[in-house]
């Protein structure tokens, strides 16, 4: 898998625009707009993601933040008192998110197109290296975390939020009932005793009969097509061991998981989510060589 696919998804689909829409033009009042509705629904459906921030104690500190998204994090970093940076794979990402930081007024030092595995800064530049929802699809993860470590101070720390193995999504959402789904609807699909389904479905039955059935039902395989859409090119799942295993320049500190989510089960808002849910919030520190 290669960044160049990745950039390629992730520009086509830029993060949330499958849930919330994009912005209708690109003038400040449809910026804004765009910006007051997404952040609404979004910190509707992951509420815990402004606590998280709270417990980080940014204010003063320089802050580098790698994948931007819609620069709603952004914004909750800078608000919290940080000096703050900001690198993403696509061009989509960094153009709205100086968007909105300009159209607010909020200070920033730099918004970079970058890429993780080659960031365009000075050894031990920042105090704290965040990052929402984004290093679970780097496939090269420990060339990333070399140079993550690279541009942290030696009294840094790395926060991930990261896709989370022992979750309700990942052991039951789709490691059972959306495979169970799919190898029910295949046959009958393709012999034509079911109409030809929409949406999800269709691309997963698409995606099958290209990659052959029980090829693509393979766990390793499946889980790149059920975290960010059937087309998404490359997703990993952690958990502590992983975590370890994958960032070998750094030390786990605290880990925790939060957020109930595992469609098509109807759990959001219920409790449990720091038993199974499906976002890995971790803090690493550098580790001593």
């Amino acid at each position: 898998m290669s960044e160049t696919q990745i950039r390629e998804f992730w520009s086509a689909h830029p993060c949330g625009d499958d849930l919330f829409g994009s912005p209708d033009g690109s003038d400040h009042s449809h910026y804004e707009a765009f910006f007051s509705r997404y952040d609404a629904e979004k910190y509707r459906l992951e509420s815990h993601i402004p606590r998280c921030l709270d417990g980080l104690d940014l204010k003063g500190r320089r802050v580098l933040e790698i994948g931007l998204g819609q620069g709603s994090e952004a914004e909750q970093i800078i608000r919290r008192g940080a000096s703050w940076t900001g690198v993403d794979l696509t061009g989509t990402a960094v153009q709205r998110t100086r968007a909105r930081l300009e159209l607010r007024r909020l200070p920033f030092e730099a918004v970079h197109l970058a890429s993780v595995l080659d960031l365009p800064f000075p050894d031990a530049s920042f105090d704290v290296v965040f990052s929402h929802g984004v290093l679970h699809h780097v496939p090269e993860i420990q060339k990333a975390q070399r140079e993550i470590r690279r541009v942290m101070r030696p009294d840094g720390a790395l926060v991930v939020m990261v896709y989370a193995r022992w979750s309700l999504n990942y052991l039951v959402a789709i490691g059972l009932v959306r495979r169970a789904a799919l190898l029910a609807a295949y046959p009958l699909v393709r012999s034509g005793v079911l109409r030809q389904p929409r949406g999800l479905l269709r691309a997963h039955v698409d995606n099958a009969a290209r990659q052959g059935l029980f090829s693509y039902l393979r766990m390793e395989d499946f889980i790149h097509r059920n975290t960010d859409g059937p087309e998404n090119p490359y997703s990993r799942v952690y958990d502590l061991r992983r975590l370890h295993q994958d960032f070998p320049d750094f030390t786990v500190t605290r880990a925790e998981k939060h957020f109930m989510h595992a469609p098509p089960i109807p759990v959001h808002g219920l409790p449990g989510a720091r038993a199974m849910g499906w976002h890995l919030w971790a803090r690493l520190s550098p580790a001593d060589h």
